[in-house]
């Protein structure tokens, strides 16, 4: 009998005991199948980008089990501040809504982010918007993230880690789920799934539904989320096929304003600065209407088919669509950088200037295929394949209401309008070779091409033209990004070195915010790593050392455009070097003490800081030497204490963040002050209820020890002439507070 016979066979047996007495459990049964063959059919996902233990670069791997004890709700980036070299953000406060990840000092804009090997980066800004896949934790049956260039991958080049998500395998079994979460400020979560199980001993249907809410620890901060992924699974020997379709429908209030420590003083540290006014009455007002709104569907064909013992390969179609716009108030605007012609008022005044509310709209469809073939040997395995992606990003802004305006608007009349173009296509061949027993080499080539245009009218006022600015960009990259490394492992001991070539192109932003003179070229990266890791049952050491040198770094210096918008400079050197510290100890079998920790140093060795008079005119400057790089802390820190005793959990965690800067300058009014932050996590798990499998109940304390902190913010500095002709420079700042101490009870149902 074959393997997938033997495995139909199995299934069966289970299949019987299961619906002739529900009350049978896998674990009962779980001896029939054999565990190879289950890994086998449960492991077939994409995984020809995942690095392993002869891969010479370092990463950490979270699975769908350590996942789900901490999912209650929040954001992906909040489920993996454990891991190395990690700080989060959030503009609400509390976890859940627009929220951030930096690893290495490196936003998500700079970290290369797939699911099931499909880009999740926006292909125009690079940016991930966790708000819109909300719940897809629930749907993951792990994550992997590796620090700096990593192994070659799909879309936006990786300037300082990637995360890897593969969503669940089919399921082998019929079984349900029903999890709900509720806590402070209103958070709360609500998920069913539904599995089938094989039928006709190939197919298999999966299926999820989220919803997620908070108000958010910041005024008016709230959001409203929703989520959904449908899984259709066809498998017979040696071949796997799913159609996966997964998404999400968001409004978000407003809070990437932030408040200032003086706001913060007068107003309280929840303040929300977001849809101020004016009303006519001269009392302060908020626009209620200050959100985004956004929807966005994904759609992926994954195949899977074993060619012989050793060959196999993996075959993906896959289309996004998004579609969405954000609704902001804006005071005191100049008319005709809205398309609108100034007015005479009652009083028989002319108004130039008046409050708006604005529309800036988002219609985007991004789809392609991706092909890989994996070759397994005894001493040699080899992985080679290729992608090419298409994106057509719309963008289009509308107003939607002038205040006192005289004259007529059409309906949500448009002010701009302008299309990107995108092709991103690589090819690539890595693989590694066991030289003698224990010692691998490693090497990987990558070669990626990508064309990128934008056309149309922009939404930024050209003063100089009295006109929207025009955009006309068309531009071609061609990167080639070797790697080469060195693995030795044995039973204990695993160290590796490596060296790697990254390239990065720029963001819309850096074109569209920019003019002709100062349009920005691409970034490289020379990667250096070594890492050594001792592995023992009863504790375990790991040390990693990482030189990360940039060319041409895409920097915030304060330098406007000829239009006055704000623009990143090409800074010819900077770096960042630093020790990732890991160790684990289990003296026993209910306690176990997890701590890694980051030691680094981020510099840009020249830097050259731009400052206005008055925000935009009469430029100054001031220079630097080896200035810290924004957002970029020395030291990270996270610790856990785990303990298990029979059917109870707790888990004790910290966060240390040390000191950095929102700006390159080293500003002190710029600073982001260092924070410790304690969690408690409680969970007790009901095994032997009739009818149900499992039923788990939890409780979290976030934030315990009541830290008042903030991580993350703006900065910008200016200079006025006072009465004497001395230029007197000043610094502001917004910083993003996060909420004291604040609880979250949760409880799931297997069945």
């Amino acid at each position: 009998m074959d393997k997938i016979s033997s495995i139909r066979l199995a299934v069966a047996v289970y299949a019987c005991a299961y619906v002739c007495n529900p009350a049978v459990s896998a674990a009962e049964v779980s001896n029939t199948v054999p565990d190879s063959m289950t890994v086998k059919l449960r492991n077939v996902e994409v995984v020809a980008n995942r690095a392993n233990k002869r891969t010479p670069v370092a990463f950490s791997d979270i699975t769908a089990k350590e996942l789900a004890r901490i999912n209650d709700g929040r954001d992906i980036p909040f489920l993996l501040e454990s891991l190395p070299s990690i700080v989060t953000t959030g503009d609400a406060g509390g976890g859940i809504g627009y929220s951030g990840i930096r690893v290495r000092g490196t936003d998500a804009s700079r970290i290369n982010i797939t699911a099931n090997g499909v880009p999740i980066n926006d292909s125009e800004s690079h940016n991930v918007y966790w708000v819109n896949m909300p719940d897809l934790a629930s749907s993951l049956r792990d994550i992997q993230v590796q620090r700096g260039a990593g192994t070659s991958t799909n879309g936006a080049g990786a300037f300082g880690a990637s995360i890897n998500m593969i969503t669940d395998a089919p399921s082998m079994d019929p079984a349900a789920e029903i999890s709900a979460s509720y806590g402070s400020y209103n958070a709360n979560k609500q998920t069913v799934k539904v599995q089938s199980g094989l039928f006709d001993d190939k197919w298999s249907l999966d299926m999820r539904l989220s919803h997620m809410g908070s108000d958010g620890y910041i005024d008016r901060a709230y959001s409203k989320l929703w989520s959904y992924l449908g899984q259709l699974s066809y498998q017979s020997s040696g071949t796997l096929v799913r159609l996966l379709a997964f998404g999400g429908k968001e409004q978000t209030y407003m809070a990437w304003d932030y408040a200032s420590k003086e706001e913060m003083a007068k107003y309280g540290r929840r303040y929300n600065p977001c849809g101020k006014y004016t009303a006519d009455d001269g009392s302060t007002a908020f626009y209620p209407d200050q959100y985004d709104y956004f929807v966005q569907h994904h759609i992926q064909l994954l195949g899977f088919r074993n060619l012989s013992d050793r060959w196999r390969f993996n075959i993906t179609f896959h289309y996004t669509k998004g579609d969405g716009y954000y609704k902001q108030y804006k005071t005191d605007r100049t008319l005709v950088e809205y398309g609108l012609q100034p007015f005479v008022n009652g009083a028989g005044q002319l108004v130039e200037k008046s409050d708006l509310v604005r529309l800036k709209n988002n219609d985007n469809d991004f789809g392609g295929g991706m092909l890989t073939f994996n070759y397994t040997g005894s001493r040699f395995n080899a992985t080679i394949g290729g992608a090419a992606n298409w994106h057509r990003g719309n963008h289009f802004g509308q107003i939607d209401f002038v205040r006192n305006y005289v004259g007529p608007i059409n309906p949500l009349q448009e002010y701009y309008r302008n299309v990107g173009r995108k092709f991103d296509s690589n090819v690539y061949a890595r693989g590694d070779y066991e030289i003698c027993r224990g010692l691998s080499a490693y090497a990987d080539l990558q070669f990626r091409h990508i064309r990128y245009s934008i056309r149309g009218i922009s939404d930024n006022y050209d003063w100089n033209t009295e006109a929207p600015g025009a955009l006309d960009i068309f531009r071609r990259y061609n990167f080639f990004n070797p790697k080469a490394g060195l693995t030795y492992q044995n039973r204990q001991h695993r160290a590796y070195v490596s060296w790697s070539v990254a390239h990065k192109e720029p963001v819309r932003d850096n074109f569209t915010d920019c003019d002709a003179a100062h349009y920005p070229t691409a970034e490289r990266l020379f990667d250096y790593e070594a890492g050594y890791t001792f592995t023992h049952p009863l504790f375990s050491l790991g040390a990693n050392l990482y030189y990360m040198d940039y060319k041409d770094q895409l920097i915030a210096t304060g330098q406007l455009s000829d239009t006055g918008n704000a623009i990143s400079v090409n800074v010819p050197k900077s770096y960042r070097m630093g020790i990732e510290l890991q160790g684990t100890l289990k003296p026993c079998r209910w306690f176990d003490w997890q701590i890694n920790a980051t030691l680094s140093r981020n510099r840009i060795k020249d830097f050259v800081q731009y400052i206005y008079e008055d925000g935009w005119k009469n430029p100054i400057t001031r220079e630097f030497a080896d200035t810290p790089i924004a957002f970029s802390p020395d030291v990270v820190m996270h610790n856990a204490f785990n303990f298990h005793v029979g059917a109870f959990d707790a888990s004790l965690t910290s966060r240390y963040v040390s000191d950095q800067y929102m700006d390159n300058a080293r500003t002190a009014e710029a600073k982001l002050d260092s924070y410790f932050v304690s969690d408690l996590r409680l969970n007790y798990t009901f095994r032997n209820i009739p009818s149900v499998k499992e039923l788990s109940v939890g409780v979290a304390v976030y934030n315990l020890l009541n830290a008042k902190y903030c991580n993350n913010g703006y900065a910008g500095t200016e200079y006025y002439v006072d009465d004497a002709g001395k230029k007197v420079i000043y610094s502001y700042a917004g910083f993003a507070a996060q909420a004291t101490t604040n609880v979250m009870a949760s409880v799931n149902i297997k069945f």
